[in-house]
């Protein structure tokens, strides 16, 4: 048998077995098994069986449960034969949480960790293991980004719309999640390295790439633009009186209605190459200057991968779909063979108010600046304060912008007299607050080693963690520590499904709600539990389990709050 220590515990193994052990095989079961209509066995499917429990109330009686609907479906009158409860709660296997017991009550069969053993498996070796995705993956992904494209002129602050502005941030969260399970990431497109676009993304801590200042890619824009004049899909003069679909968004110009103009029928691309997904009203593109710009910068990306084929992600906002899908087929027609998905974001709305990014970002770090003197008074000064203000604007504009599915509309209060809280348990700021109260209460028992009043913290073979008994410290391990590398896993396999469509639906809010749960349920546990007690001998067991337990959280938010591209404040 593996030693449990040996393989980081997940809940998914966990759940899997417990399902092989409840879910006898047909065998077993010839006299037992439900029959449907017909006569046919009926088996639910093995994720259907158990279900893991997340709130402090069922915590306190059980960890996973299989409903009795599940057990009368498996076996006559919901009767469990003693060898298959005798399974249940001898469960082995790598990754799977140790079972203590089990019994069958009115709800259905409850089962139990064993949560002193689960806890010293976790934390005594450091909990490296549970906050990086669970498997590295392999693969070239471009990010392209729409918003950050020239048009008619190159985009500004002052331009960029928020719904722009939520494509652009869900990219910088993608790149980061996907080079976490090992992906090469490039983002798209390259930007002037002297522009405002530059400064702008810093303040939000993110590092696009640049070009220099008088960069231009004219010999990739050629290559492009040959390609298309030579493309099979070019409409030639017999075909020239079907509709069109606008070039790339653009009405029609002077160079548009040129009869030398190069017009590609889009429709008879995503027909002939068998792509689903595509608007069947893309007709036939007249091809413009931008667009060659954005091919050839999508190139430029994708010419460093080091696979044949890399998947090319278009982050967009609902507005802009049908522009991108034109952008997509041309590409195809030109030769590019890599797999396309489209990202689309809803819009974000801004009642009784119409604001850039740039009056949006100018609103939030004043309302940011306001709260932190109310609250910190005449300290907030200097280059420290300014740090953290630029910190705390970003994390709230996050969150704001990303702890919603991406498929559906954002409402942002941008009432200049309201305020943004440093106290509400929802958003970014009480994200922030949270991690900084682990910095302090580490920097507090520092000082107490300094002066003598506690012993370093021992190995953590040395601990007995049956002293975390609190429901708080076991809700913070079962729902966070132990579940968050499989959290970080899920981003990845969808970009991987083929035959899915243009579209890509991908569960980008997950890492934000994630951190705002955590964040409500250290806050009450911390505001209820004294961590560092007396200075007295016969307590310093416990004490030094729950601190390894909030170190492991501290590096949690941190490995979080980094696919966030989000620097942790350490105090406040």
């Amino acid at each position: 048998m593996e030693n449990m220590e040996e393989s980081p515990l997940r809940i998914t193994p966990t759940v899997r077995a417990l399902s092989s052990a409840l879910r006898a095989t047909r065998g077993n079961v010839h006299d037992c098994v439900r029959r449907g209509d017909g006569g046919n066995r009926m088996f639910p499917e093995p994720e259907k069986l158990w279900f893991k429990e997340s709130t402090g109330k069922n915590l306190r009686s059980r960890d996973f449960l299989s409903p009795s609907t599940m057990l009368n479906t498996l076996y006559a009158d919901g009767q469990l034969p003693p060898a298959v409860m005798s399974r249940v709660l001898s469960v082995r296997g790598r990754g799977v949480l140790p079972v203590a017991g089990g019994e069958v009550m009115d709800e259905g069969l409850r089962v139990r960790i064993d949560r002193a053993a689960a806890f010293k498996a976790v934390l005594a070796g450091g909990a490296t293991e549970y906050l990086t995705p669970s498997a590295q993956r392999q693969g070239c992904v471009v990010l392209n980004c729409p918003a950050l494209h020239p048009k008619t002129n190159p985009p500004t602050p002052e331009s960029l719309t928020l719904g722009q502005l939520r494509t652009i941030l869900l990219a910088d969260h993608m790149g980061a999640l996907l080079r976490g399970q090992g992906f090469s990431v490039s983002l798209c497109p390259l930007i002037p390295e002297d522009s405002d676009m530059v400064s702008f993304l810093r303040t939000l801590d993110i590092d696009w790439p640049t070009s220099p200042a008088n960069w231009t890619n004219e010999e990739g824009e050629e290559k492009i633009q040959e390609a298309l004049e030579k493309s099979t899909y070019r409409e030639r003069e017999t075909e020239r009186g079907r509709r069109t679909s606008g070039g790339g968004g653009r009405k029609n110009t002077e160079e548009g209605e040129n009869e030398a103009a190069v017009r590609v029928n889009l429709k008879r691309v995503f027909q002939d190459e068998g792509l689903q997904g595509y608007d069947p009203s893309l007709g036939t593109c007249t091809v413009h200057r931008d667009s060659v710009s954005h091919l050839a910068q999508l190139d430029l990306a994708t010419a460093d991968c080091t696979v044949a084929a890399a998947t090319a992600l278009h982050v967009t906002s609902c507005q802009d779909e049908f522009r991108q899908q034109q952008i997509a087929m041309l590409w195809r027609a030109s030769g590019a063979t890599h797999t396309q998905r489209h990202l689309v974001c809803g819009p974000v709305k801004t009642p009784a108010s119409q604001l850039s990014a740039a009056q949006y970002l100018q609103l939030r770090r004043g309302q940011m600046k306001e709260a932190s003197e109310m609250k910190y008074g005449d300290q907030v000064e200097g280059q420290t304060w300014d740090d953290i203000i630029r910190v705390m604007t970003s994390a709230t504009i996050r969150f704001e912008l990303l702890s919603t599915v991406h498929t559906s509309p954002v409402t942002l209060d941008v009432q200049r007299e309201g305020g943004v809280s440093t106290k509400g348990p929802r958003g970014g700021v009480f994200v922030m607050y949270n991690c900084a109260r682990l910095h302090t209460l580490f920097d507090s028992y520092d000082r107490g080693v300094e002066k003598g009043l506690y012993p370093d913290i021992p190995d953590g073979s040395e601990l007995d963690f049956s002293a975390l008994k609190e429901e708080g410290e076991w809700l913070l391990l079962f729902n966070y520590l132990i579940p968050f590398s499989e959290v970080l896993d899920q981003s990845g396999p969808a970009l991987d499904c083929e035959g899915g469509g243009a579209r890509v639906n991908l569960k980008t809010e997950q890492i934000c709600k994630f951190l705002v749960s955590l964040s409500r349920d250290f806050s009450s546990y911390y505001n209820r539990v004294h961590v560092l007690g007396e200075p007295l001998p016969h307590l310093f067991n416990q004490m030094f389990c729950r601190l390894y337990l909030l170190r492991a959280l501290r590096e949690l938010y941190h490995s979080a709050l980094e696919t966030l591209n989000l620097p942790p404040i350490r105090q406040l």
